[in-house]
Protein backbone atom coordinates (compact mmCIF):
# COMPACT_ATOMS: atom_id res chain seq x y z
CA UNK A 1 0.00 0.00 0.00
CA UNK A 2 0.93 3.61 -1.05
CA UNK A 3 0.10 6.66 0.45
CA UNK A 4 0.46 10.00 -2.19
CA UNK A 5 -0.25 13.36 -0.17
CA UNK A 6 -1.16 16.18 -1.95
CA UNK A 7 -1.57 19.91 -0.76
CA UNK A 8 -3.55 22.33 -2.61
CA UNK A 9 -4.34 26.24 -1.60
CA UNK A 10 -7.22 28.04 -2.90
CA UNK A 11 -7.02 31.68 -2.48
CA UNK A 12 -10.15 33.94 -2.29
CA UNK A 13 -8.98 37.50 -2.56
CA UNK A 14 -12.23 40.25 -1.96
CA UNK A 15 -11.65 44.00 -2.51
CA UNK A 16 -14.46 46.58 -1.17
CA UNK A 17 -14.20 50.30 -1.80
CA UNK A 18 -14.80 53.18 0.91
CA UNK A 19 -18.47 52.82 1.21
CA UNK A 20 -17.97 48.78 1.56
CA UNK A 21 -19.05 47.99 -2.21
CA UNK A 22 -17.60 45.12 -3.55
CA UNK A 23 -15.15 45.64 -6.66
CA UNK A 24 -13.60 42.45 -7.54
CA UNK A 25 -13.53 38.83 -6.21
CA UNK A 26 -11.02 36.41 -7.31
CA UNK A 27 -10.42 32.61 -6.48
CA UNK A 28 -6.83 31.68 -7.22
CA UNK A 29 -4.84 28.73 -6.72
CA UNK A 30 -1.45 28.91 -4.70
CA UNK A 31 1.73 26.96 -4.64
CA UNK A 32 3.07 25.21 -1.47
CA UNK A 33 6.69 26.35 -2.11
CA UNK A 34 9.57 24.32 -0.75
CA UNK A 35 10.64 26.31 2.38
CA UNK A 36 6.86 25.70 3.29
CA UNK A 37 7.19 21.62 2.65
CA UNK A 38 10.11 22.02 5.37
CA UNK A 39 8.16 23.94 7.51
CA UNK A 40 5.17 20.98 7.49
CA UNK A 41 8.15 18.66 8.30
CA UNK A 42 9.52 20.76 11.36
CA UNK A 43 6.37 21.13 12.70
CA UNK A 44 5.35 17.45 12.43
CA UNK A 45 8.64 16.99 14.76
CA UNK A 46 8.23 19.36 16.98
CA UNK A 47 7.80 23.24 17.53
CA UNK A 48 10.86 24.72 16.44
CA UNK A 49 9.56 26.68 13.60
CA UNK A 50 6.70 29.34 14.74
CA UNK A 51 3.12 28.75 13.40
CA UNK A 52 1.93 30.82 10.60
CA UNK A 53 0.83 34.00 11.89
CA UNK A 54 1.26 37.38 8.73
CA UNK A 55 -0.13 37.36 4.91
CA UNK A 56 1.94 40.12 2.48
CA UNK A 57 0.93 41.48 -0.68
CA UNK A 58 3.34 42.32 -3.22
CA UNK A 59 3.86 43.26 -6.75
CA UNK A 60 5.85 41.21 -8.28
CA UNK A 61 4.25 39.41 -11.53
CA UNK A 62 7.09 36.38 -11.73
CA UNK A 63 5.22 33.64 -11.78
CA UNK A 64 5.41 31.45 -8.37
CA UNK A 65 8.01 28.68 -8.07
CA UNK A 66 8.92 25.80 -5.86
CA UNK A 67 12.33 27.76 -4.72
CA UNK A 68 10.32 31.01 -3.37
CA UNK A 69 11.15 32.24 0.23
CA UNK A 70 9.68 35.74 0.12
CA UNK A 71 7.34 37.77 -1.99
CA UNK A 72 9.54 39.58 -5.17
CA UNK A 73 8.34 42.95 -4.44
CA UNK A 74 6.44 43.52 -0.70
CA UNK A 75 3.56 46.42 -0.58
CA UNK A 76 3.66 48.27 2.61
CA UNK A 77 4.36 45.42 5.57
CA UNK A 78 3.17 41.82 6.37
CA UNK A 79 -0.08 42.01 8.25
CA UNK A 80 -1.08 39.84 11.12
CA UNK A 81 -3.91 36.99 10.75
CA UNK A 82 -7.19 37.47 11.42
CA UNK A 83 -8.02 34.33 12.25
CA UNK A 84 -6.49 30.59 11.38
CA UNK A 85 -9.19 27.93 11.46
CA UNK A 86 -8.08 24.24 11.48
CA UNK A 87 -11.25 21.87 9.90
CA UNK A 88 -10.88 18.37 9.27
CA UNK A 89 -8.12 18.17 6.46
CA UNK A 90 -8.16 22.13 6.01
CA UNK A 91 -6.39 24.73 7.61
CA UNK A 92 -8.00 28.72 6.82
CA UNK A 93 -5.79 31.58 7.16
CA UNK A 94 -7.32 35.07 6.75
CA UNK A 95 -6.17 38.39 6.80
CA UNK A 96 -7.37 42.00 5.90
CA UNK A 97 -5.52 44.86 4.70
CA UNK A 98 -7.17 48.03 5.50
CA UNK A 99 -7.47 51.40 3.73
CA UNK A 100 -3.72 52.53 3.64
CA UNK A 101 -1.90 49.10 3.49
CA UNK A 102 -0.64 46.99 0.48
CA UNK A 103 -1.98 50.45 -1.94
CA UNK A 104 -1.21 49.94 -5.46
CA UNK A 105 -1.42 47.07 -7.80
CA UNK A 106 -1.52 43.73 -6.18
CA UNK A 107 0.04 40.61 -8.11
CA UNK A 108 1.00 38.19 -5.58
CA UNK A 109 0.29 37.41 -1.88
CA UNK A 110 2.19 34.79 0.42
CA UNK A 111 1.53 33.60 4.33
CA UNK A 112 4.37 33.38 6.53
CA UNK A 113 5.49 32.98 10.19
CA UNK A 114 6.70 36.31 10.61
CA UNK A 115 5.99 39.77 10.45
CA UNK A 116 9.39 40.12 8.65
CA UNK A 117 12.35 37.32 7.63
CA UNK A 118 10.60 34.00 8.84
CA UNK A 119 9.24 31.09 6.87
CA UNK A 120 7.03 31.09 3.89
CA UNK A 121 4.65 28.77 3.31
CA UNK A 122 2.21 29.36 -0.01
CA UNK A 123 2.98 31.77 -2.50
CA UNK A 124 0.12 32.98 -5.76
CA UNK A 125 1.05 35.63 -8.13
CA UNK A 126 -1.89 36.63 -10.11
CA UNK A 127 -2.84 39.00 -12.67
CA UNK A 128 -3.41 42.51 -11.10
CA UNK A 129 -5.87 43.95 -8.65
CA UNK A 130 -5.86 46.95 -8.08
CA UNK A 131 -6.39 48.07 -4.23
CA UNK A 132 -6.94 52.27 -4.39
CA UNK A 133 -5.49 54.16 -0.91
CA UNK A 134 -9.15 53.99 0.89
CA UNK A 135 -10.13 50.51 -0.53
CA UNK A 136 -9.99 47.22 1.67
CA UNK A 137 -9.16 43.55 0.36
CA UNK A 138 -9.32 40.47 2.70
CA UNK A 139 -7.76 37.11 1.62
CA UNK A 140 -9.00 33.91 2.65
CA UNK A 141 -6.39 31.42 1.92
CA UNK A 142 -7.82 27.48 2.47
CA UNK A 143 -5.03 24.28 2.29
CA UNK A 144 -6.43 21.37 1.71
CA UNK A 145 -4.51 18.06 2.66
CA UNK A 146 -5.86 15.03 0.60
CA UNK A 147 -4.22 11.39 0.38
CA UNK A 148 -4.88 9.03 -2.75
Amino acid sequence: MEDKLKLQGDVFITVKDKDGNVKEERHEKNLVVSAGLNFICDRMEGTSEAVMSHMGLGSDTTAAAAGDTDLGSLLGSREALDSTTVSSNTITYVASFGAGSATGTVTEAGIFNASTAGTMLCRVAFSAIGKQADDTMSVTWVITLTAS
